[in-house]
């Protein structure tokens, strides 16, 4: 597959325990995009602790990358961020990994999987309405983990889920993002873009922003395009440049 390099990025990485805050030896890596991929969205944040960010998406016109719509400002993980797993190469001597329950949102380059919400939306994405029978399986032991089933069809195995439809709108609009694909144990599950609370609290994990805009992102993703989800913080995007 032919693949596109945007990012060649130079990096000082720290330990998680800077007791001497002296930075570890510079490791160079990329982040390849497919050639294949149209349509980008890039989500930022000041640092890798920082619950709020910047989302901005990209497409590809003619070869090259253009801005679509403006800036919006989002939230993410109540911790921040850490390497997630998804089409990228987690540098060696990262300083953060996801876990399951760390409160941190994944960083790096994911796949997305399909719309999703509590009626139906007309829309060239794939989309999938949810009701409170339906579960995204957080429990680890479950064979099911990092999944999302229909308790009708399927027999429960597991102890800890989130509700594919909630009691308020957080869920009334999404995208799933593709974290964790193997379904690993313990490596974070149940990763979505999702419309954010009134209170703007940090998520479990997930990347939230207002209806409106979650609306306008869903109506413009195409599923030929193969769209992306980029998601790092501007230490490492620093030196990055959306290019053929």
């Amino acid at each position: 597959m032919k693949t596109l390099k945007i990012l060649t990025l130079s990096l000082t990485l720290f330990t998680a325990c800077q007791s001497n805050n002296l930075p570890i030896p510079k490791e160079k890596f990329s982040i390849i995009i497919p050639m294949k991929t149209k349509q980008v969205i890039q989500v930022t944040t000041k640092n890798w602790q920082d619950k709020q960010g910047k989302l901005q998406r990209y497409e590809k016109v003619e070869d090259q990358w253009k801005k679509v719509g403006k800036e919006i400002q989002i939230i993410l993980g109540r911790n921040g961020l850490a390497w997630g797993k998804g089409l990228h190469i987690t540098p060696k001597n990262a300083p953060y990994i996801k876990k399951e329950g760390d409160g941190k949102a994944p960083a790096g380059l994911f796949s997305l999987g399909h719309g999703f919400g509590y009626k139906n939306f007309n829309i060239t994405f794939p989309y999938q309405t949810y009701t409170r029978n339906d579960h995204c399986v957080d429990d680890s032991n479950s064979k099911f983990y990092n999944t999302i089933i229909n308790t009708d069809i399927i027999s429960k195995d597991y102890r800890s889920f989130e509700y594919m439809k909630l009691k308020n709108n957080l869920y009334k609009y999404g995208i799933t993002v593709k974290h964790n694909p193997e379904n690993i144990a313990q490596a974070g599950s149940c990763i979505f873009i999702h419309i954010k609370s009134k209170k703007n609290g940090g998520t479990a994990g997930c990347t939230t922003m207002k209806e409106n805009e979650l609306i306008n992102i869903l109506k413009w993703l195409k599923e030929d395009k193969n769209p992306l989800l980029l998601q790092l913080p501007q230490e490492v995007l620093k030196t990055m440049k959306l290019k053929k």
